[in-house]
């Protein structure tokens, strides 16, 4: 018969509630900040509110409404230092933050709003409208608000989705031997998603100090947290972890202040992350100025008995029973907050000529839509002091390395001249360099920069996302296998490559990610993908494509300069074991945007990348074609070399483009439709593509080489060409 014994969490998980005693025990300064913080944040929400009801925001506006008193609670003891990122009902938290970065005395509620506040009020409105003076250019609105002096690095329209960035400021405040702390904001609804449970684990396993503060305010739209989960005490999720929880009544902005001083002094001390579950209730519907009653998923008795303990009314009645305030100066403070928002407000309207009273924004606060792609990526301009150069004209010795040797090599150079490099993946930091010895040697010369990661590619590459936004270090993150993309998908497209565009295009986003392409390695149809096709789709990355050892050290050393998230694709089984020539002098930095010519010719335009170089290099010599072969190296938009193409197409006249990967996720297909809006009018013939098949490559080595491209398939269709070309020779001659 087997004996069990009861378990214990190994980290504190309470419950916190506030006494009579800690309320008389506020400072009368810090009550009188957060009652006139709870205030303006209602006032401006209200303003929202009115303003979507006039129909002139555009899209959705989350309010906080009731929810107030957590984002003050915890926000009111944090430095301009923590940072704090959201969800995207996330305008309290913001305000809150900011307050503090610009009254970091307090407020006094009663006296005339200082300028500093109005224009935080009139800056957030501003951005909510879409207008030009917001904090990001209008671009955000309400679900994307960034100040990043202020420690506001940004709210989040995807559910969870900003979590794991948070982990990476945390990284870089403890890596910089800070004892600043991040909070990352985020509903219940986002408890159950699967990035978030990631970074709780990655925080955990690495003693990050961030918290991850849940606003529990007991529905996801009308989905309420008994349905959606076995847990309701949603704090219990930190248990699983080992990290430290503490659960409070949200509606009690002092009980919360207790709650975020006890996680901060733990973190501060280094021992963790911490976990904040805040019960709160937000009066309205998911979105807009009616009561979820109205859409019957909740009863009136229920939203009335919440709004019997509004966070406002708790703080008012104390200030009133210790006599710091009187009833008439707590409606001055009510009065004075709805009339500075709505003195706000009516500076950016004027009356619709003919409209019947009716309103619209003035035509002067609007951005111009000229700049609508601004900030996409960076000018380059990091690149005015730099001399780029080929890796042919690199004066010195050199040696013969294999591919993945030089891979290792260009980055111990960086790492060793470059304090701010951080290299993060699966297995980085053991094997001799990871499954394919990529990292040989790193993990020794740099151990507190190679972080070998649980296996968890949202939260490892949410973190690098976050490292880049903060801004102090350039991750490098690895994939191991391409088709991993699609696990990491939110924070690859949603978060890092979006971020600085919707965030107004004003800071940076350096990262480098490493992506292995599995062909020809057996790993079959989920390890196999060429991912150049779903990248360059996808807003705001930049893709290096180095098909030779001596181009892989310039084009790295470049990508780790930009200032924008760059995808460096490497060919496993293809290109790792080849060898070439390299420079001794590992410092230089091959151009962005500029293509390789390898062989020219006259008859047709061969654009390839990676291992298909060599490829169509050997069909054409094998076919005996009169064939240029240009080697592109840089794949994105931004990026691409249209003056080297665009003068070989309209030379030729002809256009093959050549890949090894599937048809259906194809690079080609965005390139042969931009060639022929480009240059129509030089083509003698259609364009031309080389693929692999639809299918993915199996593991079976005859269909794995039937699903893939090669020079065979290269060389057969350049015979094919050769024969149409001739046949329209003919077909002209006769005619």
């Amino acid at each position: 018969m087997p004996t069990t014994s009861k378990l214990s969490p190994m980290s504190p998980w309470v419950a916190l509630k506030a006494t009579q005693k800690d309320w008389n025990e506020v400072e009368e300064a810090r009550l009188l900040t957060m009652f006139a913080q709870l205030h303006l944040i209602r006032a401006f929400e209200e303003e929202v509110l009115d303003l979507a009801g006039q129909k002139l925001i555009n899209g959705p506006a989350h309010s906080s409404i009731g929810q107030e008193g957590g984002a003050v609670g915890s926000i009111i003891d944090l430095t301009p230092q923590d940072q704090v990122n959201g969800s995207h009902r996330g305008h309290h938290q913001f305000l809150a933050k900011a307050f503090g970065y610009v009254a970091p005395e307090g407020i006094d509620p009663l006296a005339p709003l200082d300028d500093s506040l109005t224009e935080v009020l009139r800056r957030s409105l501003a951005e909510i409208c879409g207008l030009a003076e917001g904090y990001c250019g209008g671009r955000g609105g309400s679900m994307h608000l960034q100040w990043k002096e202020a420690g506001a690095l940004g709210t989040n329209a995807i559910v969870g989705g900003a979590v794991p960035f948070a982990t990476g400021f945390a990284w870089a405040n403890k890596q910089a031997v800070t004892d600043a702390v991040s909070v990352t904001y985020f509903g219940d609804g986002a408890m159950n998603i699967g990035s978030v449970l990631e970074a709780l684990n990655l925080a955990a396993a690495w003693d990050l100090p961030v918290c991850f503060f849940v606003e529990n305010n007991q529905y996801a739209v009308s989905t309420t947290v008994d349905e959606a989960t076995g847990e309701p005490r949603l704090s219990g999720r930190g248990s699983g972890f080992n990290v430290a929880s503490w659960r409070v009544d949200g509606m009690d902005p002092v009980a919360t202040s207790l709650a975020m001083q006890q996680a901060l002094d733990y973190m501060r001390a280094g021992n963790g992350p911490t976990l904040i579950e805040a019960d709160v209730y937000r009066y309205f519907h998911q979105n807009g100025p009616f009561p979820g009653s109205a859409f019957g998923y909740r009863d009136k008795d229920e939203e009335a008995a919440w709004r019997a303990r509004d966070p406002i009314d708790q703080v008012a009645s104390r200030l009133e029973q210790r006599r710091i305030l009187d009833a008439q100066q707590i409606e001055q403070v009510r009065t004075q907050a709805k009339e500075v928002m709505k003195q706000i407000s009516s500076e950016m309207l004027e009356e619709v000529p003919g409209g019947k009273g009716t309103q619209r924004f003035k035509g002067a606060l609007w951005p111009d839509p000229a700049n609508i792609d601004r900030g996409v990526r960076g000018d380059l301009s990091e690149f005015d002091d730099v001399e780029v150069v080929e890796a042919a004209d690199v004066p010195g010795p050199r040696s013969i390395m294999t591919f993945v040797d030089t891979v290792a090599a260009v980055m111990a150079r960086r790492m060793e001249h470059d304090d701010r490099v951080v290299v993060l993946g699966e297995d980085v930091h053991k094997l001799k360099g990871g499954p394919r010895g990529a990292t040989k040697g790193l993990k020794d010369a740099f151990p507190d920069r190679v972080l070998g990661t649980p296996i968890s590619e949202a939260a490892f590459c949410g973190l690098g996302g976050g490292l880049a936004l903060d801004g102090r270090y350039v991750p490098v993150i690895e994939l191991m296998y391409a088709d991993f993309i699609w696990v990491a998908a939110d924070q690859l497209f949603n978060q890092i490559g979006k971020a600085r565009h919707m965030f107004g295009g004003h800071h940076h986003m350096p990262a480098v990610m490493r992506i292995k392409i599995g062909t020809r390695t057996g790993y079959g149809s989920q390890h196999s993908m060429d991912p150049a096709g779903i990248m360059v789709t996808s807003v705001g990355w930049r893709i290096a494509a180095p098909s030779t050892p001596a181009d892989y050290v310039g084009m790295m050393n470049s990508a780790l300069r930009c200032h924008d998230p760059v995808a460096v694709l490497e060919h496993d089984a293809d290109l790792y074991r080849e060898k070439g020539e390299v420079p001794d002098d590992l410092d230089y930095h091959v151009p962005i945007g500029r293509a390789a010519l390898r062989r020219e010719g006259d008859s047709v335009t061969i654009l390839t990348y990676l291992s298909m170089v060599k490829a169509s290099l050997a069909a054409v010599d094998e076919v005996g074609a009169d064939a240029e072969v240009i080697d592109l190296r840089w794949l994105d938009p931004a990026s691409f070399d249209w003056e080297t193409v665009g003068a070989s197409i309209q030379r030729t006249g002809r256009v093959l483009i050549v890949e090894q990967g599937s048809r259906g996720t194809s690079y080609g297909a965005w390139l042969a439709d931009e060639i022929q809006r480009r240059y129509f009018d030089w083509l003698d013939a259609p364009i031309e593509r080389v693929t692999g098949s639809e299918s993915s490559p199996s593991i079976s080595k005859v269909l794995e080489q039937a699903a893939l491209a090669d020079q065979d398939t290269v060389a057969t269709t350049l015979r094919r060409m050769d024969a149409d070309a001739a046949g329209q020779i003919l077909d002209g001659g006769n005619a």
